[in-house]
């Protein structure tokens, strides 16, 4: 019996063949995956950046009818915003990790 388990190889070099195979399918799939989120961060970035560029700014005037010379009959008041540059307007700022730094002691 220990001679036959000795000599018996069925389906070694297919298992063996198998984790290679999954071994190389999983660090593909990680390294695509991570492509993956840079490319959807990426374009998230520009979106944002789509947004960003839009001038919020406005402004309307009033307006007032009189009743007679000394009265008012209506009247509505003017507004105005203009809109300022935030921190990350215009892809100021960056989305990307920062690169590794060492601890301290």
């Amino acid at each position: 019996m220990l001679k036959q388990f000795w000599n018996d190889e069925a389906g070694f070099i297919v298992s063996a063949e198998l984790v290679l195979i999954a071994t190389l399918l999983v660090i593909g799939m990680i390294v695509g995956l991570s492509e993956v989120q840079h490319a959807v961060v990426a374009e998230l970035n520009d979106v944002g950046d789509a947004i960003g560029s839009i001038n919020q700014s406005y402004m309307f005037s009033g307006f007032s009818a009189k009743k007679n010379q000394w009265t008012n009959k209506s009247y509505t008041r003017g507004s105005a915003f203009n809109d300022a540059n935030d921190d990350c307007d215009d892809n100021q700022c960056s989305l990307a990790c920062d690169a590794p730094v060492a601890e301290g002691r």
